[in-house]
C-alpha cells in the first residue's frame, strides 16, 4: 500500500524532522561533576600562569573554562599582551583551545604599579 501525502506535506515533514535533529544535536549536555572540577582546575592554573608571567599585566584578564576551552576576557594594556596571554593559556596542560575576547585598554599602564 502506498501512502499519498497532500501537496507539499512531505517536504514540510522532512524539513521539520531535519530541524528537530539539528536542534537536538546542537545542545550540549550539562557538564558532569568531573568536568566542572577539571575546568575549575584548568582555570586556576591558567590564572596562576598569567599572573606569574612578568611580561604581562594580567590582573584584568578574566578566565573561564568549559570542557577545556579557555575564554580570556577583560582587558589588557598592550597589544602584545593579546598574544602573550593566549600563548600562556595554551601552554597549560588540559587546555584544548583558547578564545580571546579581551579589549585593549588605551592609555597603557601610566600611573599604575605592575
Amino acid at each position: 500500500m502506498r501512502v499519498r501525502w497532500p501537496n507539499g506535506a512531505l517536504p514540510t515533514v522532512l524539513v521539520l524532522l531535519a530541524a528537530h535533529g539539528i536542534v537536538a544535536c546542537s545542545t550540549t549536555p550539562p557538564r558532569t561533576t568531573a568536568e566542572r572540577l577539571a575546568d575549575a582546575d584548568i582555570a586556576d592554573r591558567v590564572q596562576a600562569t598569567l599572573l606569574a608571567d612578568p611580561t604581562i599585566y594580567a590582573r584584568h584578564i578574566d578566565v573561564a573554562v568549559d570542557r577545556g576551552v579557555v575564554r580570556l576576557g577583560g582587558y589588557v594594556w598592550e597589544s602584545d599582551d593579546f598574544q602573550t596571554a593566549r600563548h600562556d593559556a595554551a601552554a597549560v596542560p588540559g587546555v584544548k583551545t583558547v578564545i580571546t575576547q579581551m579589549d585593549l585598554q588605551r592609555g597603557g599602564l601610566a600611573g599604575t604599579s605592575r
